[in-house]
Order: C-alpha cells, then sequence, then structure tokens
C-alpha cells in the first residue's frame, strides 16, 4: 500500500505564475501561455497527489537503523545470507529485515536487527527507534505510531571467519 496526499487548495501554478525564475531560453509551456494570455495570476499553492511506495518507507528506515552505532546488520539469518548474494553483485537490499505498514498519515515499522556486541542492546534499540521515527517523519512526512525490533543475534569481532578457519586455529 502507498500513502497518499493531497494539497487542499484546489487551484495549480506554474514556475512562471508563482514568481520563480525560469532559466534564461528556457520556453514556456502550454498551461504557461494560456495563464499568460488569460492574466490570471494564481496563487503559489497546487493540487495533486503524492504517492509514496512503502518501499520508500522501508528503505528509509533501513538506511537510518544502519546508521546507529552498535546495529551490525538488518534481517535475520536467511536474508543476511540473500544480502550477501546481492552484494556480490552490487545490488544491495536497503529495506532488508523491515516490514512497513504505511496509512495516509501514519506508519508502523518492524525491524529485525543483528547488534554488534559489546554494545547496549536496550541503548542500541532506542537509537534505532529514535533514527527510524526521525528519518521517516522528516523525509517522508509520515507519523511513525510504532518501531517494532526484533534483535535476533549479537554479533562477536572475529565471528567472520570461516569454519574450517575456526577448526585450524
Amino acid at each position: 500500500m502507498a500513502t497518499e496526499t493531497q494539497n487542499p487548495s484546489g487551484t495549480s501554478a506554474t514556475p512562471a505564475q508563482s514568481g520563480t525564475p525560469r532559466p534564461s531560453g528556457a520556453s514556456m509551456s502550454r498551461v504557461d501561455h494560456a495563464a499568460n494570455a488569460s492574466g490570471t495570476n494564481l496563487d503559489s499553492s497546487t493540487t495533486g497527489k503524492t504517492t509514496i511506495a512503502d518501499g520508500v518507507v522501508s528503505k528509509v528506515a533501513g538506511i537510518a537503523a544502519r546508521a546507529v552505532p552498535g546495529v551490525y546488520a538488518l534481517g535475520g539469518g536467511g536474508a543476511r545470507a540473500m544480502g550477501a548474494l546481492r552484494d556480490a553483485f552490487n545490488a544491495t537490499d536497503l529495506s532488508q529485515g523491515i516490514k512497513v505498514e504505511v496509512g495516509e498519515t501514519q506508519a508502523a515499522i518492524d525491524l529485525t536487527l543483528v547488534v554488534e556486541y559489546p554494545a547496549p542492546i536496550q541503548e542500541v534499540c532506542d537509537n534505532v527507534r529514535a533514527s527510524v521515527s526521525g528519518a521517516i517523519n522528516t523525509l517522508v512526512g509520515l507519523e511513525v505510531v510504532e518501531v517494532n525490533i526484533a534483535v535476533n543475534d549479537v554479533h562477536l569481532p572475529g565471528e567472520e571467519s570461516t569454519p574450517e578457519e575456526s577448526r585450524v586455529s
């Protein structure tokens, strides 16, 4: 589901009508010509509908969550394995481990993450909630009603070694 917003005004204006300077050499559209011919000067507010896809909200949430210190990765084990394959082909999924429910003015987010050891888990979760909520509110314009976090693993330093390397050590 995507979220949509509308401007309540009921009028529309072009850059020429709203006083926005037009780059030199830019031609006027048919709408500009019609408005100038009629001499109408409308206010700068416009009407229309903005649709924001759920994927946009989850990508913003993923970027905000990854930026928090102490977050090692997003998603469960299977999702991280698929993410590693996507990364190998330079096709990173920034919304991995995130589910969103988006309404007209509100959003709810569910995240699954891995925390780095020895970061305090509750503190990392609180910081993720604040970061995700702030980013969605600021960038998307939706009120975040809840951010649910499931911590499904703790990443230990040196855990990247392969099973063969760990047996040799």
